[in-house]
Formats: structure tokens, C-alpha cells, sequence
């Protein structure tokens, strides 16, 4: 079987146990896929816990399809179950727990969002489990079992934890079933490779833990990068709004990534895309232009790709595709700074009046050089924060403001 290590690997932030000069295919997994003569398991598992996934929810799935091309079997873990508990990485207090039904339609929508990167069609190349199947069954010996496999004190060295503990924030013991019971989906899936990002080190370490437990080859552990957002600075996340969602519009989209950070540029086309990264244009504008394009056809398919590179050419540009008249102009002359955007968008008559602008801000139709406007309080300092800068609401309504 081929195993194109080099492109199983590529992005990845680290892989364990990792021995390279090792010939034990146990600790050297380019060893260990050119020695197996079956498809391996690679397990990714994603708890429901929201709505939305964006880009950087997509590298780990992106990472899953190379291995199912490759030849080897997705098993795609639905944390149904743990969903109810919630991830305690990274969080400085207890997550809310959420009701089976608010878990089951996450999934729906889950499933729906990352159909465009996986192969669900290829028999025997994509298993989808829900983790309640095995979970749920736990009588109390067997989860007296699993508690047993783990100290306190090797719970309180999980990062998360332990800042919690020193900062006096309280510790809820349901919240330590969480990692053993993400290991235990290792263990009922027969996991021969884990993906997760890097802050789950330790919950694939634990898997690997009770695969050795229960008399089962412990997994490899392959983590990937977090991916740092359209800012440049933070995490990619949605409520920082630094963020490009995988239901986005070709548009939004399109829009967002063609401003990537030139320090981000590489990474992004490592991460998200399948293009070799030395056949990448020198100009930094194009890889812009190329990686925008690259990643809206993967979601939208590449007419829509084309049709939101033009619209966006058009909107930034100053004309519009269909009539190829200019774009209007507001002068901010006459607007009073400090300034809301409701009270913009009133005044440059995008909107009827300042009230509809708050409603259309909330509804989602307000962008910002074709970035989505949230926060209703939105508010600018000086006119210099938005001369040249296109404001839009809807699909059809824009201006170009001027100071």
C-alpha cells in the first residue's frame, strides 16, 4: 500500500511516539504505514457543542480525507455523548452542559459542513459513529474501572486544570470524565491514529493509555496546528470575529481571505489547501487572490469562486459588474465622530433610518470591506478609520466612503 508519509504529514505540529531512525513500527509511524497490510483506523472525534464550524475546525477533517485517500478508513466520532459534558481545554470555568436534542441538531448541521471535505461516497473509506453508542452503556464498574486508570494529580498536570486549581476556580468531577471518556472512544473504535489539535495532547495521550489498559496497541497521536485567525493575532474564533465559517457565502468568504496577513499566507496554504507550496506566486497579492480562490472552491465549487472574485473586484474596485457604473460615494465630512455605524448607514441612506440600521446589523446584512458587521455598537473614532472603505448591506446596496 502506498503510504505518502510526506503528505500524510504535511502541516502537522507533531506526531507520537516518534522515533525516526527507529525500526520499530510501533514508535515510527512512517514505518508502521509501510509495514501494515490492512487499512489503518483514523479516528477524529468532534463534540456538537455550537452551530458553526469554521476554517480552522476544517484542518483536522482536511487531514482525515488525506488518510482516506491514501487508502486508509475515516472514523469519524460524533461526540454526542461527551457534547453534554463539553471539552474542559482551554475553558477557565465549567461549560454549560447541553440537552440531547441540542447536541443532536449540531450534529445534523456538523455533518452537513464537513460533507465538502470528506469522502462519504467510497465504500469502507468513511465510518460515522456516535460515541453514545458505547458510553451510554457504561454500567458503574466499568466507569469505576476507567476512574481508576487515572490519579488526581495526573489530572490537576492537564494545563487547563491545573490554572484553574491555582487560580481557586471550582473543579467539577464530572469534568474529569471527560478526557477518559474521549480515550475510551479509542478503545471502542480500535484506533490506530488519532487527529486532534494541539491542545488535546493530552486527551489522545489518554487514549493511548487505556488502549494499553484493556490489552489494545496504543495509538498514534498526529496533532495540527490551531490556526491563528484573519487578524493575524488570535486564534481563529467566532466570537473574537476573526473567523471564516464553512456556510459562509462565496462572497464572504472570497472576501476575507484575499486580505489574509501576508505572515499568514504560507500557513494557510499549508493547512487549507492541497497546492505545493513552491508553486506559489512571489507577488503577495496573487497568493492572496490564489488562496481566496483555492479555498471558496472547495466549499462553493469554482464558478462560485469566479463569480465572488469579481464581485469582489467590482465592490473594491468602483464599478459594478452588471452596469458598470461607479460606486457611489458618502462624505463622512458632515458625520459628528465619535460615530455608531447604525448611525452611518442611516445617514448615507443605505438604510431608511438609523433604527433599520441597527436591525439590519443584526440580522447579519451590514459588511465592512466585505467583512460581516456584528456588534450592533459598532463605533469609529475618527473618519480616517473608514475613508476608501466600502460599506454594503444586502447584495446590491454600497457606497464608497470618503473623507
Amino acid at each position: 500500500m502506498t503510504t505518502h508519509f510526506d503528505w500524510l504529514s504535511r502541516g502537522t505540529a507533531e506526531i507520537f511516539p516518534d522515533r525516526p531512525d527507529s525500526d520499530d513500527p510501533t514508535e515510527n509511524l512512517a514505518q508502521f504505514l509501510t509495514r501494515t497490510d490492512r487499512p489503518l483506523r483514523v479516528k477524529l472525534g468532534i463534540d456538537p457543542t455550537g452551530s458553526d464550524l469554521h476554517l480552522g475546525h476544517s484542518i483536522p477533517v482536511r487531514k482525515l480525507r488525506a488518510f482516506q485517500d491514501a487508502g486508509h478508513t475515516a472514523v469519524l466520532i460524533i461526540g454526542d455523548f461527551t457534547a453534554r459534558i463539553g471539552d474542559p481545554t482551554g475553558k477557565s470555568e465549567v461549560r454549560q452542559q447541553l440537552t440531547p436534542e441540542r447536541v443532536k441538531a449540531n450534529a445534523e448541521t456538523y455533518l452537513e459542513q464537513v460533507r465538502p471535505i470528506l469522502d462519504f461516497d467510497t465504500p469502507g473509506r468513511l465510518e460515522i459513529r456516535y460515541n453514545s453508542e458505547w458510553l451510554s452503556k457504561l454500567d458503574l464498574a466499568e466507569t469505576l474501572e476507567l476512574l481508576a486508570t487515572m490519579t488526581v494529580g495526573q489530572m490537576l498536570a492537564k494545563e487547563g486544570f491545573a490554572l484553574r486549581y491555582e487560580a481557586g476556580n471550582p473543579i467539577y468531577l464530572h469534568e474529569f470524565f471527560y478526557p477518559l471518556m474521549q480515550g475510551y472512544d479509542s478503545v471502542a473504535i480500535n484506533a490506530d491514529i488519532e487527529l486532534g489539535g494541539t491542545d488535546q495532547k493530552f486527551n489522545l495521550a489518554v487514549g493511548r493509555d487505556l488502549q494499553r489498559h484493556f490489552g489494545k496497541k496504543p495509538q498514534f497521536g498526529l496533532l495540527l496546528p490551531i490556526l491563528i485567525g484573519t487578524d493575524g493575532e488570535q486564534k481563529m474564533s467566532k466570537s473574537l470575529n476573526n473567523y471564516v465559517g464553512l456556510r459562509e457565502d462565496a462572497l464572504s468568504m472570497y472576501s476575507k481571505l484575499e486580505k489574509t496577513p501576508d505572515a499568514l499566507i504560507e500557513e494557510y496554504f499549508e493547512l487549507l489547501t492541497d497546492r505545493p507550496l513552491d508553486s506559489l506566486p512571489e507577488n503577495p497579492r496573487d497568493r492572496q487572490k490564489m488562496l481566496a480562490i483555492d479555498i471558496v472552491t472547495q466549499y462553493h465549487g469554482e464558478a462560485a469562486a469566479k463569480q465572488a472574485q469579481q464581485a469582489a473586484m467590482t465592490l473594491v474596485g468602483g464599478s459594478t459588474a452588471n452596469t458598470g457604473d461607479a460606486v457611489p460615494e458618502f462624505s463622512l465630512a458632515a458625520i459628528e465622530f465619535p460615530a455608531k455605524l447604525f448611525y452611518i448607514l442611516g445617514a448615507s441612506g443605505l438604510c431608511a433610518s438609523s433604527g433599520e440600521g441597527r436591525r439590519q446589523i443584526q440580522g447579519g446584512a451590514v459588511r465592512l470591506e466585505g467583512d460581516r458587521v456584528v456588534d450592533v455598537n459598532t463605533t469609529f473614532e475618527s473618519p480616517a478609520e473608514l475613508a476608501g472603505k466600502v460599506l454594503q448591506v444586502g447584495k446590491k446596496k454600497f457606497v464608497r466612503l470618503v473623507s
